[in-house]
């Protein structure tokens, strides 16, 4: 199937490694250039390269911090006419007490899980809206479906983004501008090892047997590959993907079990 991407800019966050890389390459695979961002520039330099080398397409970086100020403007002097916008926090999650978390601590997954994709999308979607054409996907979690104890924090920030991108999606989608939300569930990534290890400190168990227990509760049985994240997101990048908009789209191999 032709996606209807070739040609299309994209911009992907946190996109060196894990979940952002796979969506990055996805789309480069459809002929998508990029302008890709993470901290840290050797890793994201690698990534860039090998994408260049494995798609052809051009690909930009920009080091910085997605969560800053300064990283966002830096991101918007580099891409301000991107066609698509990939949201990934990029920030690995803890599990931790919320009676010990005191305001900065709130503001600070505020900032990792809400601002920092509402401020590229306010920045961004104009120019979409006026071309008519424009995809916005965020990388959330499964867990908003039913969130689990020690990330009071994330879960919070991650609702409010998703409330807020459902009502801004009602205004975008007359010029053919959507936004979604994929929440994956146990994708082998580096974040997921980061979170088991913190719950098999935090509730006094080995890193086994927290693996053990997680892929018990998956119907699936196993870890998913990041590239069935990327091939997702960037189906809601497509042409044909114009109709599904403020939708959160849960990829998790049958764990969560509502029907909504």
């Amino acid at each position: 199937m032709d996606l209807g991407l070739k040609g299309r800019k994209a911009v992907v966050t946190a996109a060196s490694r894990g979940l952002g890389l796979a969506c990055a390459r996805s789309l480069a695979l459809e002929g998508v250039s990029l302008t890709i961002m993470a901290r840290t520039r050797e890793p994201l330099e690698e990534a860039a390269q090998a994408l260049r080398a494995e798609t052809g397409v051009d690909v930009a970086t920009v080091v910085g911090d997605v969560n800053s100020a300064e990283g966002r403007d830096a991101l918007m002097a580099a891409a301000p006419d991107a066609d698509i916008l990939v949201c990934n926090p990029g920030v690995r999650q803890v599990p931790g007490d919320f009676r010990e978390w005191e305001r900065d601590e709130w503001l600070r997954w505020w900032d990792a899980h809400f601002y920092s994709s509402v401020d590229l999308i306010r920045r961004l979607t104009p120019g979409m809206f006026d071309r008519g054409f424009g995809r916005v996907v965020c990388i959330s979690v499964s867990f908003i479906k039913f969130p689990q104890v020690g990330f009071a924090h994330s879960h919070a920030a991650r609702l409010a983004l998703a409330g807020a991108m459902a009502s801004m999606a009602r205004e975008l989608i007359p010029r053919n501008v959507t936004l979604n939300s994929v929440c994956p569930g146990l994708f082998d990534t580096d974040a997921l090892h980061t979170n088991w290890h913190g719950h098999a400190k935090r509730l006094g168990m080995t890193y086994e047997e927290i693996k053990t227990d997680r892929l018990k509760g998956c119907p699936a049985g196993r870890l998913a590959d990041p590239k069935e994240c990327g091939d997702l997101v960037t189906y809601l990048c497509s042409a044909q993907a114009g109709f599904m908009t403020g939708q959160n789209i849960v990829n998790d191999g049958g764990v969560y079990q509502g029907l909504f």
